[in-house]
């Protein structure tokens, strides 16, 4: 069977649909089949720049989560990426322990990857520790530290949680730091990442030619960080 890939942090503005977003293209540019639900009803970042792949998933309908499961039951080397909204835990619990899904999953061969977006405030920490133990090592961890919401995660570092959840067998990777000014034009043209690095009118680019060549260095580090731990 496939694998779900629930992109969380339950936190607003901790960069979880860019995480998702650098996922989907990681994703195209292996060759790598995948389905992507998106949960955020106002602005729907997956179904924005990747329409081709993403729909949307009404978080408090069980039978719309359930598309989920069905996508993932597709072949062994189907992904199916969920971009979380902030505020959807509650829901999605539910809808977790009511159908049992982490027996299921287990039962039918569906490997479940919950990642945990970070910046470097507090809260993100809280709701790591939340997390670790509300799942107790029951669910594949993944914690991705934003460089574009804070460099330094002292905060982090200083929780002991880190070496916790390594021993839950959480894995960590950096979503590294780009130029806010690049990622602000990639936003505005409302493609994907890369739409951005390919346009068809060079002359009318958003990105100039060094920039392009920044863009490109930053997705291959982070495709060079989901290589590592096998997305």
């Amino acid at each position: 069977m496939g694998r779900i890939h629930f992109i969380g942090g339950e936190k607003g503005g901790v960069g979880k649909s860019l995480v998702a977003r650098l996922l989907a293209q990681h994703l195209i540019d292996r060759n790598l089949p995948f389905t992507a639900f998106d949960t955020d009803r106002s602005h729907a970042s997956l179904l924005r720049y990747y329409a081709d792949f993403a729909s949307l998933v009404e978080v408090d309908e069980v039978t719309s989560l359930d598309r989920i499961v069905d996508a993932a039951a597709r072949s062994e080397e189907h992904r199916v990426l969920v971009d979380l909204a902030a505020q959807t835990t509650p829901a999605l619990s539910r809808w977790v322990d009511d159908s049992q899904l982490l027996d299921l999953a287990h039962e039918v061969g569906i490997s479940l990857v919950w990642w945990h977006v970070m910046d470097a405030g507090r809260d993100s920490v809280e709701l790591l520790r939340q997390l670790l133990d509300r799942f107790q090592g029951r669910l594949q961890i993944v914690l991705a530290l934003n460089e574009m919401r804070g460099e330094r995660f002292d905060l982090l570092d200083e929780s002991g949680l880190l070496p916790r959840a390594e021993q839950c067998g959480a894995k960590v990777v950096r979503i590294h730091k780009l130029n806010d000014e690049s990622m602000r034009r990639i936003d505005a043209q409302g493609a994907s990442f890369w739409a951005a690095m390919n346009p068809a009118d060079a002359a009318h680019a958003a990105l100039g030619l060094l920039e392009r060549r920044r863009v490109r260095t930053w997705l291959e580090k982070a495709s060079s960080e989901f290589d590592r731990i096998g997305v």
